[in-house]
């Protein structure tokens, strides 16, 4: 049975969530492929991560299209804010699940890397935007705003995939660290 482009995306994340340092080989043992059939669709690791860093740019940006940031910035509407921003945390930490081991990855090409900081600067926007309805403190600057928002992402990730924290209660810890603090 021929194995999809898509099914071999797919297979990879699963397994460079649980392997950031995978090889080809095992992500095609992995995907249940040869080596040779991955190779054929992809031909080296840099351009398998490349693609599922696009994988990941396009999740991130409809995340924030379905919370509807853009909206919500353009009405300063606090109690809109709120749910959006709700919305948005719940949405990143869902695909921070799928695309996780990218969090960390430092060798995306330049175009991949300023399409993710054009996403970025629509967060930031939106972040400022809850700051001046006084959802989150305004003291700090927005762009560090979006940085906790990563650097949580991450911590997410590296906790469920060590085990330290269970994958249902991911959500909770999740916003109540950013909107509380742990103080």
């Amino acid at each position: 049975m021929a194995v999809s482009r898509e099914q071999i995306i797919t297979a990879a994340i699963q397994h460079l969530n649980t392997t950031p340092a995978a090889s080809m080989a095992e992500i095609a043992a992995a995907a249940g492929i040869s080596r040779a059939t991955l190779h054929r669709h992809f031909t080296g690791r840099d351009e398998l991560v490349t693609a599922l860093g696009w994988r990941a740019l396009e999740d991130w940006e409809r995340v924030q299209q379905e919370a509807g940031i853009a909206e919500a910035t353009a009405s300063a509407d606090p109690a809109r804010l709120r749910e959006t921003l709700q919305a948005l945390l719940h949405g990143e930490v869902a695909i921070c699940h799928e695309h996780g081991f990218l969090l960390t990855e430092h060798t995306l090409p330049a175009d991949l890397m300023r399409r993710s900081d054009e996403i970025e600067e629509r967060e930031v926007e939106f972040l400022a935007a809850c700051q001046r309805a006084g959802l989150i403190r305004a003291d700090l600057p927005s762009r560090w705003v979006s940085t906790v928002v990563f650097a949580l992402l991450v911590a997410v990730r590296e906790s469920v995939r060590r085990g330290d924290v269970a994958q249902r209660d991911v959500p909770h810890l999740f916003l109540g660290t950013f909107l509380k603090g742990i103080s």
